[in-house]
């Protein structure tokens, strides 16, 4: 075994491998990079690799970075955890060559670990080298199948600050804070490590306030994050990033936009130029996806269309809405639409079993990340932004429900007090989901709506 197994229980006579996969889920780790997946699922997997995706792809996010540089013993660790509970030979670190003084970071530590399957690799900088399916192909020259999971080629792919939470869960430690960027019109762009719970409106206050009267956030990236309805919203596992920008802003924009009415307005201007498809990351990987034919499928034919099954196999990336369409419209939104329909059909994807081969001109259509910067009009926001440390509110607010899944099952009353790493919510029996724990001390105020409310 590569590393201690920790202080959380584990059942007597089980694998190394099960004890580690058991530690995972006592301290409820889950995906920091997407949206949120319990990873002692995948950790219970066996492969041949594990990839750390340390892309850091969303244009503005800088706390992978930060976290290869300042803790990469800590990521290696929990990398080195993951790959004896799956039993894989190879760990790879993968981030981009423009995050230099993270690469050689990473290639010093892989130096000194000679000998116990660690590799670096060198991503190019292009969006999006962080999506599972293109981060595979990249490294490792497969395809992940159509609507499928790196698992499926041998490999499982792994965020840096999830990794991080493993290292610390060995130690004892469950989640309970998350390093996140907050960048745009803030008067101190900064990476920070904050409770999970604590309050957007807090973070915007310890970062020195916003640098206008009027603006909006956006909680994650500028592609695939979504405008929060307030800045009233607690910081969850899965809060990577927080910008600020204004209303009119062209990122906002088009996140606010009615989607009845993105369909209309796509259905009427869609010229069918097929830049959307030409441009797409996993039709470009081989895929059968052409989001241009999806764009005049009536809604009341997409439940039988056979065309309009390959919006499954959409990551909604973004590329085709922000940078693709010359005519602004929103392919993205639109497959979104048609597949939320397909699902709740009970719709499935059927392989034409054919062989992915991609896109003789893949690198040459993929997007260099300055030129969506350019596109997306935020080079004014565009800095190698610093680590500020730590903030602890007086009060957090601690969603039960902030991973794929069942929302845990509180475990807490109002009037309890609990310490910093305390049980508040457990897995439901027999459900997918991951454990949530008291990110400050002190006392729970209130629970409500998912939510359990604790003051310090």
């Amino acid at each position: 075994m590569r590393g201690e197994t920790g202080r959380f229980a584990t059942g007597e006579g089980s694998s190394v491998g099960e004890q580690i996969v058991d530690i995972i889920r006592n301290a409820g780790v889950v995906g920091a990079g997407g949206a949120g997946l319990p990873t002692h699922v995948k950790a219970a997997a066996t492969v041949d690799t594990v990839l750390v995706n340390g892309a850091s792809c969303e244009p503005l996010l800088m706390s992978d970075p930060y976290l290869l540089e300042a803790e990469i013993e800590n990521v290696i660790r929990g990398l080195k955890a993951v790959m004896d509970c799956t039993k894989a030979s190879r760990g790879i670190i993968c981030l981009k060559g423009k995050h230099a003084k993270a690469l050689a970071v990473v290639r010093e530590a892989v130096a000194r670990h000679a000998g116990e399957g660690l590799e670096a690799f060198e991503l190019r900088d292009f969006y999006p080298a962080g999506d599972e399916h293109v981060l595979v192909h990249e490294v490792l020259g497969k395809t992940v199948p159509e609507r499928g999971i790196p698992l499926q080629i041998g490999a499982v792919v792994s965020n840096v600050e999830s990794l991080y939470n493993i290292a610390l869960a060995m130690d004892g430690k469950p989640v309970t804070h998350r390093y996140l960027t907050i960048t745009g019109e803030i008067a101190h762009p900064m990476v920070v490590k904050v409770p999970v719970g604590t309050l957007v409106s807090d973070v915007i206050a310890f970062a020195g306030g916003a640098t206008i009267a009027d603006y909006r956030v956006v909680d994650g990236g500028p592609m695939m994050g979504r405008v929060l309805p307030d800045v009233h919203q607690p910081v969850t596992k899965t809060t990577s990033g927080l910008i600020l920008l204004p209303p009119t802003h062209t990122v906002v924009a088009g996140k606010v936009m009615d989607p009845a009415r993105i369909r209309r307005i796509t259905n009427s201007v869609c010229c069918q130029c097929t830049r959307c498809t030409d441009l797409c990351p996993r039709n470009l990987l081989g895929h059968s996806l052409h989001p241009h034919k999806l764009m005049r499928i009536p809604e009341s034919l997409v439940a039988s269309s056979p065309i309009a099954r390959e919006a499954l196999l959409c990551s909604e990336c973004g590329i085709c809405e922000k940078f693709a369409c010359p005519m602004m419209v929103s392919p993205r939104e639109v497959n979104a639409q048609i597949k939320k329909v397909l699902m709740r059909e009970g719709a499935k994807w059927e392989s034409s079993g054919k062989e992915l081969v991609a896109n003789p001109f893949r690198n040459s259509r993929q997007v260099p990340t300055m030129r969506l910067i350019q596109r997306l009009d935020l080079e004014k926001y565009y800095s190698h932004t610093e680590y500020a440390g730590e903030f602890t509110p007086s009060v957090v607010h601690i969603r039960l429900g902030q991973h794929i899944g069942a929302p845990a099952a509180c475990t807490v009353a109002v009037g309890n007090k609990v310490q910093q790493g305390d049980l508040i919510g457990e897995i439901p029996e027999k459900a997918m989901g991951a454990r949530i724990h008291a990110s400050i001390s002190g006392t729970v105020e209130a629970i409500a709506d998912g939510v359990v409310t604790i003051r310090a």
